[in-house]
């Protein structure tokens, strides 16, 4: 009988893996997962959803929502994506990962029966979270968008809440080269009479979630505190945002300038929660203070050192990494000594964008993740010297971190993100060498 860790490297050698090899995995329309799901008995039908889209912030807003759900004591799944060390982060109960021996069951039983249909790898582990999440009968699931809304896997579910957080331009040669055509995309998941929250106002995504909304009837709410949330449900008006002021001071363990607008998400949409589910009790504090105890989220400006002190997080984007400097910035105005940042992307971002945006104070330890994916690393510091980046090149994330800690004085600080990937291999390295 195969082992785990045998039929995982069988999983991920024969089902295309976005996050691994890029748009070559992905696949368009619905049709191979609702083939999927309909040969397992559907069992999306039977959970009661949040369905979060976006471009940055919807891992961390499901996990806030998440840790929600948890607080109010029920028995809470979680369907995130990409795992940055192990398969299992992807489907959790109640912060716990899939055992090992739930994938082994589920592959063993279902594999030969989908292989006419070829799926891919985000097609295949969509089908396992809702097989996992009906059988260990979730309260309620929170599920991540893994590219998209409209033709993405997770769109075969009618959610008690939708939730797209923002909007940038990144994946244009699968969603459009545009602000409104990649909202178009995401606002897929809009569905009929069904409540929309929008974490942040932009003038080009707006009017196509506001036409797309009213096509739906569905109800529409905005966590911008610059705008109005005006939406209806059964007959109780929402008309500002207030009570975000209310969380603002709250201890948020995800630190970093963009979770302030993630909370801000996530406050609005567990405020609309209370009104369709009739909660009257209120957690969305403890839910904020407790998300990485009760989800087990890693990677959020995530601290995994002191003296230097180490800070992880996964922006890989133009919008993510913009919040990401601008804390890089805040955080390197706290210490003393000089701020050093390991530094690696994947081919298909816009480094051209990216590298004047890079603050150019640091020092730079420019590296290549494991993956096929992963940009050259003397390519990348190409790039970032033509903006008068001070790099330097190492072939592997370890040795990166190693070389910019050995730098590093006491009082300086080391930061690490450009990529999930980098973030992941940074989670596994020895830091203590």
């Amino acid at each position: 009988m195969e082992t785990y860790h045998e039929i995982l490297e069988r999983i991920f050698t024969a089902y295309p893996m976005y996050h691994k090899v890029g748009s070559a995995a992905y696949k368009e329309g619905l049709e191979n997962i609702e083939a999927l799901l309909d040969i397992i008995g559907n069992p999306q039908r039977k959970l009661r959803c949040v369905h979060v889209a976006g471009t940055n912030g919807k891992g961390s807003v499901s996990s806030f929502l998440s840790s929600y759900f948890q607080e109010l004591g029920y028995q809470t799944g979680l369907f995130t994506s990409p795992h940055l060390v192990d398969f299992r982060e992807r489907i959790r109960i109640n912060g716990e990962m899939i055992t090992e021996e739930k994938v082994m069951e589920f592959f063993s039983q279902y594999q030969d029966k989908f292989q006419h249909l070829e799926p891919s790898f985000f097609e295949i582990t969509t089908a396992l979270a809702f097989h996992y999440f009906a059988e260990q009968k979730v309260d309620f699931a929170v599920i991540e968008v893994g590219l998209g809304g409209r033709l993405d896997s997770t769109n075969v579910i009618i959610p008690l809440l939708s939730v797209i957080t923002n909007i940038s331009l990144e994946h244009t040669q699968l969603l459009g080269d545009t602000i409104a055509k990649i909202a178009y995309e995401k606002a897929g998941i809009i569905k009929d009479k069904v409540p929309v929250v929008i974490g942040e106002f932009h003038p080009e995504s707006f009017p196509v979630f506001e036409d797309v909304a009213l096509k739906h009837d569905a109800p529409l709410f905005l966590a911008d505190a610059n705008y109005a949330a005006v939406g209806k449900l059964e007959n109780i008006d929402i008309e500002d945002n207030s009570h975000n002021i209310l969380y603002k001071n709250i201890h948020n363990p995800l630190d970093g300038e963009y979770q302030r607008r993630n909370i801000a998400t996530f406050v609005q949409a567990a405020k609309v929660l209370e009104f369709i589910l009739n909660i009257q009790a209120d957690k969305i504090a403890p839910a904020i203070e407790h998300v990485v105890l009760n989800t087990g989220i890693m990677g959020r400006w995530q601290q995994l050192g002191e003296r230097p002190r180490i800070i992880c997080d996964v922006g890989h984007n133009l919008a993510g990494l913009t919040y990401t400097v601008q804390s890089i910035r805040e955080e390197s105005e706290k210490v003393t000594g000089k701020a050093h940042v390991v530094f690696g992307m994947v081919q298909d971002k816009d480094i051209d964008h990216i590298a004047p945006m890079l603050p150019k104070e640091p020092v730079y330890y420019v590296c290549r993740a494991q993956i096929e994916r992963a940009m050259d690393q003397e390519k990348l510091a190409a790039k970032m010297r033509e903006q008068g980046l001070s790099c330097h090149t190492y072939p592997s994330v370890e040795e990166a971190i190693k070389a910019a800690k050995a730098a590093a004085k006491e009082e300086d600080v080391v930061f690490i993100t450009g990529s999930c990937f980098v973030v992941g291999e940074a989670l596994t390295a020895n830091l203590t060498n």
